[in-house]
């Protein structure tokens, strides 16, 4: 088993053992299984799949951040964390809907970069909702 956890601005999310780890990082996608070598790796808007002691998964959107393991231990570092049964599914559609306006504005005073990401986000939680 893997202990792992979860640490946002506001504290601690999740601390439970897992018998995997399943995130996205900026050069693809990995699974983590225990005794897996270390690593250190950015991690962007994705779902986040646990699977416990049960064989279940628990499914989470992760705004991005941070993913290090070390000898059976694992955190993830994220500004932002969602249980699919906390996703607000028409907020993210209407975050969704404002991110793809400012991308289609193209105006100076728009920030690209902060409007591409936020639609990122958005999508990320819709996905994770339908699942």
């Amino acid at each position: 088993m893997i202990a792992f956890k979860v640490v946002t601005p506001k504290g601690e999310y999740l601390k439970q053992d897992v018998k995997s780890i399943h995130v996205k990082t900026v050069i693809g996608e990995t699974t983590i299984l225990p005794n897996h070598m270390p690593i250190f790796a950015s991690l962007v808007p994705c779902k986040l799949v646990l699977k416990n002691e049960n064989d279940e998964e628990e499914v989470y959107a992760i705004s991005g951040g941070f993913l290090q393991f070390n000898k059976n231990e694992g955190m993830i570092l994220a500004d932002a964390i969602e249980g699919k049964k906390d996703i607000d599914l028409e907020r993210a559609k209407k975050s969704m809907e404002r991110a793809k306006e400012r991308l289609e504005k193209k105006d100076s005073n728009t920030n690209l970069k902060r409007a591409q990401l936020s639609l990122e986000r958005a999508i990320n939680r819709i996905h994770v909702y339908g699942e």
